[in-house]
């Protein structure tokens, strides 16, 4: 929903919207996702991961088609609205300790 907020191009109906739009994110890249990531395998490693940020993106725009809520306005939108929501990702797993091995 911060994505949304800050980036122009990208809209939620609520906080309700939100929390499905990120479910649907994480099974749209869960399910076809990685079914892309496995047959553009030999692209991704010669782009050094590139590819799998472009499949990323389209996980993105797939669920803002789909989705009623939830709105993307283009590629470049959908490419922030993903950047910024890894580094806020990023942020909360640090803040919550979730990556801490003990």
């Amino acid at each position: 929903m911060l994505a949304a907020y800050v980036i122009p191009g990208a809209e939620v109906a609520g906080f309700w919207s939100a929390v499905l739009a990120g479910i649907l994110i994480a099974l749209a890249n869960a399910t076809v996702g990685t079914i892309l990531r496995l047959f553009t395998l030999p692209l991704n490693i010669l782009t050094l991961g590139l590819v799998s940020f472009i499949i990323t993106v389209l996980m993105v725009m797939l669920v803002s088609n789909i989705m009623s809520g939830f709105s993307v306005s283009g590629f470049f939108s959908a490419m922030f609205f993903a950047i910024l929501t890894t580094i806020i990702q990023i942020i909360f797993s640090n803040i919550f300790g979730m990556n801490k091995k003990e």
